[in-house]
């Protein structure tokens, strides 16, 4: 990773005018929010600092289905506008991130219980059309027990639908983006928490702590932007001394992996009869991702884990619907997150609107407060939340940039992605072609960075199904990776395939990795403690 300098320590005159040193932007949260804005604002000439108390992703944005869609089922809430700039930015990610994100078919069986055909029928014209730019395959009518995708489905479905939308590597997406802002002069710093900020009538001037060495310093910014998610009204209150005119309603959403239930590569999309979705998804090859329910929030977002009773509504959902049945047992990881959803004071937890909210205080040097979103419109939401800050935020340039801009690794066309897997296992010895996919989605073009080119290319000693140490160098240097869960669970998703052992070994070998390079840049080394882990590999 490329290091970010830090500015010099402001310094105030006599008179207490302003440092003459400061940051543009300081960004308060490492989600998908806080990563977009940081790289907006960074590739504007912004100078930003964002930080991130755990992780980056380690919360929301890792907990999500998955997805990058218009939001089919937003639209029997009347909520057209948020679905239409949602597909509309569906286009604008499989464009710029198509290692990360692809299209992906899903199959609606019609229950003649629930909402009727011609329902269905109406809402999946208007999500064909409501974005006069898509690109994916439309709706098509299903006879399913005439289809291979509705054969593995009970007898009693004999009508559907398939129609297009969008799969995201969720943590990745955000990883991509705090990239981009760092190569655009933005200082990251995770694990890093801010303690407390004062506000002055031109600049903040904020407390923040290094987590794991207890290490404190000052920071001054022209503006700061608080994309703390779950804890963003908890925020302003307690770090900053500014009352909320807004709130954030905490609905957690979880999510169970099973075995391969099916061959077919769409997804399913089925109806419950408390007018809830689940999704049934194809995952990590040898998985079904299945999820997710709206439970509503009250206790600490941090501590937030599958109930039992989430686990059964899970299977009896899928259960419904398939002739192959599961059951608890059959669970090798569940997930759960806690969405912060702005509270327009719905009274059912599935109808609280997905759309944000930006609230700009600024009696004084300005806050900009997010409440709500979806990872779809982050990118969106990062240029309304610029426009928003651009009176205080001298020399921004007015027009966004990011629509067009690759991430990085996404500088190829999405038809080009088999030729690149195959180019890789050609010049890679033994590479397997499932491993040789993984990378390129992952990593993309960046995987010349990651491998470097040349006959006798080195991937380093093997840590565990198809981990070596090339890729774990590479994601501690370039992507802020300090401890297993963080290259497991968030840069990837191969803590399903580690065995307890093997965790363990890849915490030694990032330890060892961390100690040279503080040792090379001659400072004292800073490890991460290795997390507690359950039978399974999972953090507990």
């Amino acid at each position: 990773m490329t290091d970010q300098s830090r500015p010099d320590r402001p310094r105030h005159d006599q008179e207490g005018n302003p440092p003459t040193t400061l940051y543009d932007l300081l960004v308060i949260g490492g989600g998908i929010n806080g990563a977009g804005i940081a790289r907006d604002a960074a590739g504007r000439g912004q100078k930003v600092l964002l930080v991130e108390k755990d992780d980056l992703a380690s919360h929301t944005s890792s907990a999500s289905t998955k997805l990058i869609h218009g939001g089919l089922r937003y639209l029997e809430y009347y909520e057209f506008r948020l679905v239409r700039e949602a597909l509309y930015e569906r286009e604008r990610l499989l464009k710029i991130a198509p290692h990360i994100i692809w299209p992906l078919r899903f199959i609606l069986p019609h229950s003649a219980m629930l909402r009727p055909a011609w329902l269905l029928r109406t809402g999946l014209f208007l999500y064909d059309n409501l974005c006069r730019t898509m690109t994916l395959p439309k709706t098509r009518s299903l006879a399913l027990q005439k289809e291979k995708a509705g054969q593995i489905l009970r007898q009693d479905y004999v009508r559907g639908f398939e129609y297009s939308d969008g799969w995201v590597q969720d943590s990745r997406l955000v990883v991509l983006n705090a990239r981009d802002a760092a190569d655009r002069g933005a200082e990251i710093c995770t694990r890093t928490r801010l303690v407390s900020a004062e506000r002055h009538k031109e600049y903040w001037a904020a407390t923040l702590e290094e987590v794991l060495t207890g290490e404190r310093r000052r920071v001054h910014a022209r503006a700061l932007v608080n994309a703390a998610g779950p804890w963003v009204a908890e925020l302003l209150q307690d770090r900053l001394s500014i009352e909320s005119r807004n709130n954030v309603r905490l609905v957690k959403g979880s999510h169970i992996v099973v075995p391969r239930q099916f061959e077919t590569d769409q997804a399913y999309i089925l109806q419950n009869p408390d007018r809830r979705i689940v999704f049934a998804i194809p995952y990590e090859t040898d998985f079904t991702l299945i999820g997710t329910t709206d439970i509503p929030w009250e206790q600490e977002a941090n501590k937030v884990s599958i109930s039992p009773d989430e686990i059964t509504y899970l299977c009896e959902s899928v259960n419904r619907y398939f002739r192959k049945t599961i059951t608890p047992d059959d669970v090798v990881w569940s997930y759960s997150g806690v969405r912060p959803l702005y509270d327009d004071h719905s009274g059912n937890a599935s109808a609280v609107t997905r759309d944000y909210k930006l609230d700009i205080d600024h009696d004084g040097a300005p806050v900009l407060s997010v409440f709500g979103g979806k990872i779809t419109t982050y990118r969106k939401l990062a240029e309304h939340a610029l426009e928003k800050l651009s009176p205080h935020l001298r020399g921004l340039p007015v027009t966004s940039w990011t629509a067009d801009k690759p991430l990085p690794g996404g500088d190829f066309a999405r038809g080009s992605f088999t030729r690149r897997v195959d180019a890789l296992t050609r010049r890679i010895t033994g590479l397997s072609h499932q491993t040789a996919t993984r990378l390129v989605r992952n990593y993309g073009t960046l995987v010349d960075t990651l491998i470097l080119p040349g006959q006798n290319a080195e991937l380093g000693p093997h840590l565990g199904a198809d981990l070596y140490g090339c890729e774990v160098d590479y994601l501690i240097d370039h992507e802020w990776a300090r401890s297993a869960d963080d290259i497991l669970w968030r840069r990837s998703k191969l803590g399903l395939r580690l065995q307890p052992g093997e965790t363990r070994a890849l915490q030694d070998y990032i330890d060892r990795r961390l100690h040279r390079n503080s040792a090379d840049a001659g400072a004292p080394p800073i490890t991460d403690p290795a997390p507690e882990t359950t039978e399974g590999g999972v953090a507990a």
